[in-house]
């Protein structure tokens, strides 16, 4: 059927249905009551909440309640390292920012390139650790607090992750992992054991500093089913159920489906030059009408198109001029041309300052965010008790 998507942790293909996800995940949409109390602790509401992108969560409220009566919670999110980055794999890395920025807690951040070398069955090691140090300094170059921010590298750091890992697994059933995952006969067991090792972090938090008394989770919605399962397993642990909120799919250039590595055409890298910017903006897909003439006459359609999109998710801040631009398109006062000009220059300007940063994150650099190198793992074995 047109009107199918299919979503898994590993792959996204057609046009994703957000409203239906609430309903097949069994989360909950973020409603006025959340905004008002999302707004009570952060002394406003955020653009990416108020805006939709972030829409959905799991125990969310919870986490902010306790907040506002003295109990801190810590972030964790994470990338897995298949490629270069893209603009669809930074939205929720710039949204986590601005959660520690406002918050100023710690954040665990975690690089899997186990899950996807297990994955990848055709990808090298070689790629996998080239695209790792790579990944680590576009998340970098972001600019995360220093003091807040722990680098969790499943290969470098498995002495913190493992007895934890065990730990969760011997929770959880294949015939669960079966169900939530759709792992098959074909499926190699190390990828079902990784669940667990992307699971850990949800526990970890605690484990390097006490003070925190819960665990909330900005990610992509594509990722949900690793917490459900490690949500059903928290309480057999001693440990609280991690919190989630949810982030939508940055479209790609085409007419459907997210942004993806896997067609680079439809895809704008970190790495793209202001040239490739142009041709990939110029050859999206928009909302409008064939020629000028109909589209001042008829208007476009903004909510279908995918450099509206762009300008709603990252490249406008200021609520007004996002309306403007929504209407001056609707009534055909903004043709696709000029619209499309102004993205492209927006874009290669956040680009340009984003390769400026990167280039100040070098070896020396990614040492001082390493797990390893902040919390020293004879103390951590020592003094808690990981096997659970």
């Amino acid at each position: 059927m047109e009107d199918e998507f299919y979503i898994t942790p590993w792959e996204v293909r057609g046009e994703v249905d957000y409203n239906r996800l609430i309903k097949m995940f069994g989360v909950k949409v973020i409603d006025r009551s959340m905004i008002r109390l999302v707004k009570k602790v952060f002394g406003e509401v955020p653009l990416h909440i108020r805006r939709g992108v972030f829409y959905s969560h799991r125990d969310l409220d919870r986490v902010l309640k306790e907040y506002l009566d003295g109990k801190p919670f810590y972030l964790y999110t994470g990338r897995g390292p298949s490629g270069p980055m893209h603009l669809g794999h930074i939205l929720p890395m710039i949204f986590t920012k601005y959660l520690q920025e406002k918050l100023d807690t710690l954040l665990l951040l975690q690089l899997t390139p186990d899950e996807k070398y297990m994955y990848h069955e055709n990808m090298k090691k070689e790629e996998i650790f080239e695209y790792t140090i790579d990944n680590i300094k576009d998340i970098l170059a972001i600019g995360f607090k220093p003091d807040k921010t722990i680098l969790v590298d499943d290969f470098r750091h498995i002495d913190y992750l493992y007895q934890l890992a065990v730990s969760i697994a011997r929770k959880v059933t294949f015939s669960t992992a079966r169900a939530t995952f759709g792992f098959t006969s074909e499926t190699n067991i190390g990828l079902i054991f990784y669940m667990a090792i992307q699971a850990a972090p949800c526990f970890l938090g605690y484990i390097i500093d006490d003070a925190y008394a819960n665990c909330l989770i900005p990610a992509a919605i594509d990722q949900d089913p690793y917490w459900r399962v490690t949500r059903d397993i928290a309480g057999k642990l001693g440990f609280p159920k991690p919190s989630q909120i949810h982030g939508k799919l940055l479209p790609g250039l085409e007419a459907s489906g997210k942004m993806s590595t896997s067609d680079p055409e439809t895809a704008l890298y970190l790495s793209d030059k202001e040239e490739a910017v142009e041709r990939k903006i110029k050859n999206a897909f928009t909302g409008g009408q064939p020629t000028a003439e109909l589209q001042r006459k008829l208007g476009g359609n903004p909510d279908i198109c995918t450099v509206f999109s762009y300008y709603a998710y990252i490249f406008e801040d200021k609520d007004e001029k996002l309306k403007e631009r929504y209407e001056d398109c609707k009534t055909g006062r903004l043709l696709c041309g000029d619209c499309k000009a102004e993205l492209i220059s927006r874009i290669n300007s956040f680009l340009i300052k984003h390769r400026e940063n990167k280039k100040n994150i070098d070896n020396e650099t990614i040492e001082e965010y390493m797990l390893d190198n902040r919390v020293d793992i004879g103390d951590l074995i020592n003094n808690y008790d990981l096997l659970r």
